[in-house]
């Protein structure tokens, strides 16, 4: 009897496995997630290949990964790729160059079943989160009984349902002003990555529901569309973001970097932040007119001047861009050049920002938002040219400074003065950052006790539970 007794303990957890994606703004959202997840007590694997797990550790920000004892990496051998450095001439920005290491990321299918089989027999149920372009490797939960998986989607809801949308030749009507100067998705991906997310398509169906990195404060328009029957197939959705921490300060491994000392001694909302993400690789060309944008400006700025990661961040070797000549000795002062990892969330927290040009990646327009910093968008890829839209539209938290219609053309220095004269001493500047405050406020308190996505968050670990 006791034994039984003891069985029926061992078979009552739930243990979670996450599957990223391995690309640093899609490991980084994962990984934030299983923070949240393992503060109910939830066991977490989150596995890969070695390379992306000590990526994923090392840039974490906000909380140490390894002061949660219920998270584990769990690290799968995958096939030597090669790490090319990224092309700063490329016509289409997409990354191509980290093609070869998400190639052999979905030769993690083999190893990811052994382990939900091995899983499934200690376990009362085993719950894969993987992200929506990883669902090939995930495919042997179909044929486990007690093995469910979800699909993360990166990205936007706004961004999902549009292209859903626009796949499924727009089976109902939507408002028309959402598709009035819609960006189109010419010049996003490459044909290989497009080929890539296409393999995966037929493996959704295998999901018993989705989860989004965003918030009913921000996106409940879209979420709402995405429920509609003909696009959700009547599974269940969560908008359980920010998944990132929503207060860092003091409480982090990277307090004491030296952009943070600088800004401290910084007016509040004078800085503007300038940070293209990881895999952005912007030209020589285009780096000298940035530069002499941000020094004519006259504002005060952090710069994150560093080349697009490789597949491998670990090879050394990284190009490193030719600024204007005698730029860094009159900017001094004014301007900090960081060239090395940034701390990101702690940089938009901090009072003294006041804008972020950035590429409109969603980890780092999430990140911007929760921090209640308006974007000026740049976008350069992927997903990227909707989320301006969605940030400077829709939500009307930021300004255009590259349209993405106009992407092919450099992007002068004065074009930069410009719209950083807008944002730092302008009237609509002004109620650009009042409109970014009000949201950043909502979305905080929508993670809190009772909030909007602190209950979905509730809700979707009862129903892994149940």
């Amino acid at each position: 009897m006791a034994y039984h007794h003891q069985n029926g303990l061992k078979q009552s957890q739930v243990t979670v496995v996450m599957v990223p994606f391995p690309a640093q703004g899609h490991l980084n959202q994962l990984l934030h997630l299983s923070r949240l997840i393992s503060s109910y007590h939830i066991p977490i694997l989150y596995v890969g290949g070695a390379t992306h797990i000590r990526q994923a550790k090392l840039r974490i920000h906000g909380w140490d990964p390894l002061s949660l004892t219920n998270v584990h990496f769990h690290e799968f051998p995958i096939p030597s790729f090669l790490s090319p450095p990224p092309d700063p001439n490329a016509s289409v920005k997409f990354p191509a160059h980290l093609q070869p290491s998400f190639d052999a990321s979905s030769h993690l299918c083999e190893p990811i079943g052994n382990l939900l089989r091995a899983l499934s027999l200690t376990t009362r149920r085993v719950i894969v989160i993987h992200d929506s372009i990883m669902a090939s490797v995930v495919q042997d939960v179909a044929s486990i009984p007690n093995v469910e998986s979800y699909a993360f989607h990166s990205v936007s809801a706004f961004t999902v349902f549009l292209y859903l949308w626009e796949a499924m030749e727009r089976p109902f009507a939507i408002d028309a002003e959402i598709l009035k100067d819609l960006p189109t998705l010419e010049g996003c991906f490459t044909p290989d990555f497009e080929k890539f997310v296409h393999d995966q398509i037929d493996f959704l169906k295998h999901n018993s529901g989705c989860l989004y990195n965003t918030s009913k404060v921000i996106e409940s328009p879209y979420l709402n569309l995405l429920a509609k029957e003909q696009i959700s197939d009547n599974k269940k959705q969560w908008a359980i973001g920010p998944f990132n921490p929503v207060a860092v300060r003091g409480g982090c491994n990277h307090r004491g970097h030296e952009c943070l000392e600088w800004l401290d001694k910084q007016e509040p909302n004078s800085v503007i932040y300038v940070s293209f993400g990881t895999t952005t690789c912007l030209s020589d060309e285009q780096i000298k007119e940035l530069a002499v944008g941000l020094e004519q400006s006259g504002h005060k700025f952090v710069w994150v001047v560093r080349d697009a990661d490789k597949g491998d961040v670990f090879v050394g070797g990284e190009r490193r861009a030719e600024l204007p000549k005698g730029f860094e000795e009159r900017v001094e002062g004014r301007g900090m050049l960081v060239r090395d990892w940034a701390p990101q969330l702690e940089i938009l927290e901090h009072p003294s920002t006041g804008g972020f040009i950035s590429h409109c990646g969603w980890n780092s327009c999430m990140e911007s938002i929760t921090m209640g910093v308006p974007i000026l968008t740049w976008p350069m890829h992927s997903d990227q040219p909707r989320n301006s839209v969605l940030v400077t539209k829709m939500l009307k938290i930021g300004l255009v400074l590259k349209d993405w219609s106009r992407r092919d053309e450099l992007v002068t220095s004065l074009m930069v003065e410009d719209v950083v004269k807008r944002l730092m001493g302008s009237e609509e500047g002004k109620e650009i950052m009042r409109r970014a405050e009000a949201l950043g406020g909502a979305v905080q308190q929508s993670v809190a006790k009772g909030g909007v996505s602190r209950l979905e968050l509730d809700s979707f670990v009862a129903h892994i539970n149940r």
